[in-house]
């Protein structure tokens, strides 16, 4: 299982979300959306992993959304892929998915669901018995 992680070089929270993956052996795709298009297939794909749509995954306090003064709620699919290519800034950072799990922005215990489940179930054991001890 590889995790794509879409980042922006500017970001904190994408460069917390790397060393994370890397301390944690997980295997990942990087791509910076700053300097990375993302494909319309993989922008749809983001948006059909998320559960309230744009509302996750874009920056509403973003410099380069607020300067835009749009409703994006009106705007198609299309539209809003063209903004996102011209304004990559606007979307939130990082963003992790793998073929089940989403994750938008850094969080230290939500990102834990990308470890395998062997490997969480071994750590809670190991964690149960310590506690015993």
């Amino acid at each position: 299982m590889t995790v794509t992680i879409y980042t922006q070089s500017s970001c904190s929270s994408s460069r917390k979300a790397l060393k994370w993956l890397n301390e944690n052996n997980i295997t990942y795709t990087e791509k910076r959306t700053t300097s990375q298009s993302l494909t319309l297939a993989e922008f749809k794909h983001i948006l059909s992993m998320t559960e309230d749509g744009t509302d996750e995954i874009i920056a509403t306090n973003s410099n380069d959304f607020k300067n835009l003064d749009i409703d994006i709620d009106q705007l198609s699919i299309q539209e809003l892929y063209n903004l996102i290519q011209q304004h990559p800034r606007m979307l939130r950072s990082p963003i992790l998915l793998d073929e089940k799990r989403i994750q938008i922005g850094y969080n230290e215990m939500d990102i834990r669901r990308f470890i395998p489940r062997k490997v969480r179930a071994f750590e809670l054991n190991a964690l149960q018995k310590l506690a015993v001890e």
